[in-house]
């Protein structure tokens, strides 16, 4: 042990009195975000991407003329798509709660990730039915002649009894991670928003009021206008 101690001691001194003669390592290359605006998923991504403080490149996509290294690193073509380029570890997020995931887990400032167990169940079993059940409902409401149906009330009208129970969870608690914005939020809202555009009218016309205050205070926060900036298309 002694001698080891001592050889450190050596090497410290001997590196101290070189001039200092090495190049400083260059920084890390900045993640790359493929995305598109008004993509639901591609929102929450950009949330959790903004609150982590995550510095990143933002290339847009124009989702008829999809750039070949986005299909080159994820074929299935669908946004977002989270690039970490780093020299030793170049690895692809293709699933937008992987990328929330690893934003949050780089770092949480606001406390977005459930604290325990039973809280990080609870939220992943609402985005599981939000990206299932709902977003199938939604698809079929907002786009009924891709499904070969003639309207999609009777998918709104299956959706909104989610949403119901979505309002009385707002009215128990200020949010739906509980006292304050977390991961089920960021998570939920992008698609409960292109719902409630699908028809505005009607929406505004349903009773329930927790979920209308809560869905129209985080349209208009300060992270989701931050998030929703238009970006010219990127050119590969």
């Amino acid at each position: 042990m002694a001698q080891s101690q001592q050889s450190c001691t050596k090497a410290a001194i001997y590196t101290a009195t070189m001039p200092n003669t090495l190049a400083a390592p260059l920084p890390a290359p900045q993640p790359v975000l493929y995305s598109f605006r008004r993509c639901p998923y591609a929102m929450r991504a950009r949330m959790a991407l903004r609150v982590s403080g995550i510095a990143y490149e933002h290339r847009e996509v124009v989702l008829k003329n999809k750039p070949a290294h986005l299909l080159a690193l994820s074929p299935k073509g669908t946004v977002p798509v989270l690039w970490l380029r780093r020299a030793a570890d170049c690895k692809v997020l293709d699933q937008s709660l992987d990328i929330m995931l690893w934003a949050l887990r780089q770092h949480d400032p606001l406390g977005w990730l459930p604290a325990s167990d039973a809280d990080m169940a609870d939220a992943l079993a609402l985005i599981a039915h939000n990206d299932g059940p709902f977003k199938h409902q939604l698809d079929c409401y907002k786009y009924p002649n891709r499904s070969g149906l003639d309207s999609g009330a009777a998918d709104r009208d299956e959706a909104a009894v989610w949403l119901h129970t979505l309002d009385a969870r707002l009215r128990a608690q200020p949010l739906l991670a509980g006292e304050h914005f977390g991961l089920a939020d960021a998570a939920l809202a992008p698609f409960v928003r292109q719902f409630a555009h699908t028809d505005p009218a009607w929406f505004a016309a349903q009773a329930w009021p927790a979920l209308a205050q809560w869905l129209g205070a985080i349209e208009a926060s300060e992270l989701f206008n931050a998030i929703m900036q238009k970006h010219a298309p990127w050119a590969s």
